[in-house]
C-alpha cells in the first residue's frame, strides 16, 4: 500500500497513526504529494487532487475517514471504530468534529496562503475561528479522559491530531477554551504508538511531543 501525503498534514497523520495502532504501518510506504503541482498524480488517483489517498492494487481510497475504515477492516475490525452501535456513532461523531476544527482551520490558512492581502475577508476569517471556538468549547463541556491505552478510536486520533494542527499553524490557541486537553495529550502521547514519529516538522515544543 502506498499513501500520498504530506508531513504537514493532520489528515493524513490521522492515517499514519491509525496504521500504527493497527499494527499496518510497515505494510505502508509514504510517498509526498504536492496538491499543488499540476504534474503530480494525486490528481489522477484522486480526481479531487486531495490527500490523503491510498493507492492500492486495484483502486484508490480517500478521504482519511474512508482510509482508517479500510485499516480497521484490515485488523479485524472493531480497534479504531467500535462495532457496538452507540460506542461507534459516538466515535465517528468525535471524529466528525475534529475534520471540522481542522476544515476551518485551514480555510484560515487559505485565506492568508492564496488570496492577495488587499483581498482578505476579516468576517471571513473571523467566521472560521468562531466555529473553532464553539467546537473546542463543546469539547472542554464533555471533559474527555484518555483511557484507552495503545488503542484510541478515530475520534481520538482525530482529537489529538486537531490540537497538535492548530499549535502547528497557530490559528488560535485550544488553551483558552479546553486547557484540561493537555494532561489528555499527555496520557494519549504516552500511550499511543506512532504518536511522536507522526508530529508536523518544527512544531512547538510541549511536555507530550
Amino acid at each position: 500500500m502506498k499513501l500520498r501525503s504530506t508531513p504537514m498534514s493532520p489528515f493524513g497523520r490521522m492515517v499514519k497513526i491509525a496504521a500504527y495502532v493497527t499494527g499496518l504501518m510497515d505494510s505502508i510506504t509514504v510517498e509526498q504529494s504536492n496538491t499543488m503541482d499540476d504534474h503530480d498524480t494525486i490528481r489522477q488517483q484522486n480526481p479531487l487532487g486531495k490527500i490523503p489517498a491510498l493507492i492500492l492494487d486495484d483502486r484508490v481510497l480517500y478521504d482519511s475517514r474512508v482510509i482508517i475504515e479500510y485499516l480497521d477492516h484490515l485488523a479485524g475490525g472493531g480497534t479504531l471504530i467500535p462495532t457496538e452501535t452507540e460506542a461507534r456513532f459516538d466515535a465517528l461523531r468525535r471524529n466528525a468534529l475534529a475534520n471540522g476544527i481542522l476544515d476551518a482551520a485551514l480555510l484560515v490558512i487559505y485565506e492568508a496562503r492564496f488570496r492577495p492581502e488587499d483581498k482578505h475577508v476579516e468576517s471571513f476569517v473571523d467566521y472560521q475561528r468562531d466555529k473553532i471556538r464553539r467546537a473546542l468549547n463543546s469539547i472542554a463541556e464533555a471533559a474527555p479522559v484518555y483511557r484507552n491505552g495503545a488503542t484510541p478510536d478515530l475520534g481520538e486520533i482525530g482529537l489529538a491530531c486537531c490540537l497538535d494542527y492548530l499549535d502547528f499553524r497557530k490559528q488560535l490557541d485550544w488553551r483558552d477554551h479546553c486547557p484540561d486537553m493537555a494532561q489528555w495529550m499527555m496520557d494519549f502521547s504516552a500511550a499511543v504508538p506512532g504518536y511522536k514519529d507522526t508530529l508536523p516538522p518544527e512544531i512547538d515544543p510541549a511536555p507530550w511531543r
